[in-house]
């Protein structure tokens, strides 16, 4: 063979050569990384409550961190980062990587209210993806016994001969209590006066002495006044009786079909995360929601445990809910700045 012909037949083989190794590096490389993907999680997950430690939704967090934990077979930890009704949680969830291994356990305050009350929050519910509603938290209506209603049409008829003089008490404008107080006066048609305190025992205080005459509390709180017969529950506003409270109806049950209120709980990742990264803690925090001891255990402190849903369903869900606190804000004009 000549030697020119040697030499181009050598480089082509060279060439040949190279084109094979670098495939094979190539594939080595995808295996290696479709491995990894798959490997998630490997290392701790973080999830940020942003409330204090102790209560009912903090303890929500790690009964769900705890099975989650089972389930994905890697710990997830729990941080409480409270602060600026939630803000100061969540605005750090907004900063982290987008990798599925920071959560923040997500609110209807949160994702819904903070960003239609406040003009500057810190981030964006966009920043944001909602891949969890874990729980609803139902309210109830309350009244004193000096009160001449037993339900919420009694209640009504009575605020519409005090002519307005009636006064209802919450933790604060722009809190959900306060907001659903707001929607529940328009679903009567009757007229009420705000009267914010600095929390659930001073509000719940002035109702027993009567200085006010309705309040819309969550379950846990005004549960105990119940038993002991010093309030009484007119409604509750979820859309099937509480296990807590058999023997008080609903709101569609006392004749107002189209009310509901409540407030959620739930988790959310950085927009950005992985979608396959988010179906997997999705999938986790699903079969968590499952577990009948696990609903038992919320169920007895008011809480209702959500059953599983969807990714459409649950954008739908936030979209509604920002829908109807949207309506109560923007009518009352309602601005926390």
């Amino acid at each position: 063979m000549p030697r020119s012909l040697f030499r181009t037949a050598a480089a082509d083989a060279f060439r040949a050569c190279c084109i094979i190794a670098a495939t094979a590096v190539a594939t080595s490389v995808a295996t290696i990384a479709f491995a990894h993907a798959g490997a998630f999680p490997e290392r701790p997950i973080k999830l940020v409550v942003p409330y204090t430690p102790g209560g009912s939704t903090d303890q929500f967090g790690r009964a769900l961190a705890e099975g989650m934990s089972r389930e994905l077979k890697q710990t997830v930890v729990v941080e409480n980062r409270p602060g600026a009704n939630t803000m100061v949680g969540t605005q750090s969830v907004a900063r982290a990587p987008a990798d599925g291994y920071t959560m923040i356990m997500a609110s209807s305050a949160s994702m819904v209210l903070n960003p239609m009350l406040y003009k500057r929050t810190g981030y964006d519910p966009k920043d944001f993806k909602v891949f969890l509603i874990g729980t609803e938290v139902p309210l109830v209506i309350v009244t004193n016994n000096q009160v001449p209603a037993s339900g919420t049409r009694d209640f009504a008829s009575y605020a519409k001969a005090a002519g307005g003089k009636l006064n209802y008490s919450s933790v604060g404008l722009g809190n959900p209590l306060q907001l659903a107080t707001e929607m529940l006066k328009t679903e009567l048609g009757i007229e009420l006066t705000h009267v914010p305190y600095n929390g659930s025992a001073p509000a719940l205080s002035a109702l027993l002495a009567n200085d006010v005459q309705l309040m819309v509390d969550v379950v846990s709180t005004s549960l105990p006044h119940i038993r002991a017969g010093k309030l009484k529950a007119l409604a509750v506003t979820s859309r099937t009786r509480l296990e807590v409270l058999p023997n008080v109806p609903t709101m569609a049950e006392s004749g107002y079909p189209d009310f509901h209120a409540a407030t959620w709980f739930g988790l959310a990742v950085p927009a950005h995360t992985p979608p396959d990264v988010v179906t997997r803690l999705q999938s986790a925090a699903s079969q968590v929601l499952g577990d009948a001891q696990f609903r038992a255990t919320f169920a007895a402190l008011g809480l209702v445990v959500q059953s599983p849903r969807t990714q459409a369903e649950i954008d739908r869900y936030v979209a509604t809910d920002r829908e109807t606190w949207g309506k109560v804000i923007r009518a009352n004009r309602i601005s926390l700045d």
